[in-house]
């Protein structure tokens, strides 16, 4: 199969940030538990103009200024960031297209929420080995689904960490470097309708005044969800990471650096102690939070920038969307030996 990797990154955050403090004030939990149990000493919150495409635009840039290329190189943008977007029934990736002057290319938007970046990895290597006229595909997100997050709502109090901010890759046939080995996915519908936002859906339409104290997520079976969420979460975790490494050609013992998302300290370093991997092969994001399909570009920069990865480390990449899409990609990051 022909080499698709990764030639630029880019990740752009709003100026604005929650402290744990402030946190901690508005849900009423200790300041305390916020740090070390939520694991979040700040996240990015966004203002009036940071909009789902204005972040993942901006983080875009950065990716193309790190890849060096012209836009009009980019064949296909593809939009893998949140549904939440600047207006209703409307495709972000053709106004990111216009944004950055990648003027040849199409466009079109796909989510697997959280799991989404991994996704559009599988899709955009697809797309290039399927079709010779594609040479660099664009994958670019935006997130701020923490507008539908109450703080006074308990039940969603795993989603208190959600953070805002935006993320792109560029991906190039033939690339030579920083190759993409193989990807894993696994879905559960039984978890699709338990977690969501009920107002001004199709099934509640058209909205009313009373809806809009109702955006946000809710739960009804809470104790069923968490029951699901305790049998199913971490095994699905463990079957999609050491399904990618297996399809390229390695084991647990291969993986240098983990860039998974944020979620509580203490499964984190449950997954860790899982893997037989240390906190210096990975990056808790504590100081962003769970930024959506955007945390695997944010740690795997954080990495690079701090000296955990170098050429010839096996990354694996891993998320969780609920609905549930469990997904993973491995990246050997550096130059291939015949590049």
């Amino acid at each position: 199969m022909t080499d698709v990797g990764i030639i630029g990154l880019g990740v752009s955050f709003p100026d604005t940030f929650m402290e744990a403090s402030e946190l901690a004030e508005r849900t009423g939990i200790p300041e305390e538990v916020i740090r070390d149990k939520f694991g979040v000493e700040r996240k990015p919150v966004p203002g009036p103009h940071d909009t789902t495409s204005a972040m993942g635009i901006a983080a875009a840039k950065n990716a193309i200024a790190m890849a060096g290329i012209d836009p009009q190189e980019i064949d296909v943008v593809i939009w893998n960031g949140g549904q939440h977007k600047d207006y209703l029934n409307w495709l972000a990736g053709l106004h990111v297209a216009d944004a950055l002057g990648a003027t040849r290319a199409w466009s079109f938007d796909m989510e697997a929420m959280c799991g989404s970046m991994m996704a559009g990895m599988e899709v955009a290597r697809s797309l290039m080995v399927a079709n010779d006229e594609y040479r660099t595909v664009l994958l670019v997100s935006g997130y701020r689904n923490g507008d539908m997050v109450d703080y006074s709502v308990k039940e969603t109090s795993f989603m208190f960490d959600l953070g805002a901010g935006g993320a792109a890759m560029l991906l190039r046939r033939g690339a030579g470097r920083n190759i993409i080995r193989g990807t894993a996915f696994r879905g559960d519908g039984s978890f699709s309708t338990d977690c969501v936002v009920k107002a001004a859906g199709t099934r509640s339409w058209p909205p009313t005044p009373e809806d809009l104290p109702r955006l946000h997520f809710v739960i009804d079976d809470v104790e069923g969800f968490k029951q699901k969420l305790g049998e199913r979460t971490l095994p699905n975790f463990y079957a999609v990471i050491r399904e990618c490494l297996r399809k390229g050609g390695l084991t647990g013992e291969d993986i240098d650096y983990l860039a998974i998302l944020h979620f509580k300290r203490s499964t984190h370093e449950l997954v860790l102690r899982e893997l037989g991997l240390t906190e210096d092969q990975t990056t808790y994001l504590s100081r962003y939070g769970h930024v959506g399909q955007n945390d695997q570009v944010i740690s795997i920069l954080e990495g690079l920038q701090n000296g955990k990865i170098s050429d010839g480390d096996n990354i694996v990449m891993v998320g969780a969307g609920i609905g549930f899409v469990w997904a993973a990609a491995t990246v050997q990051w550096g130059k291939t030996d015949d590049a």
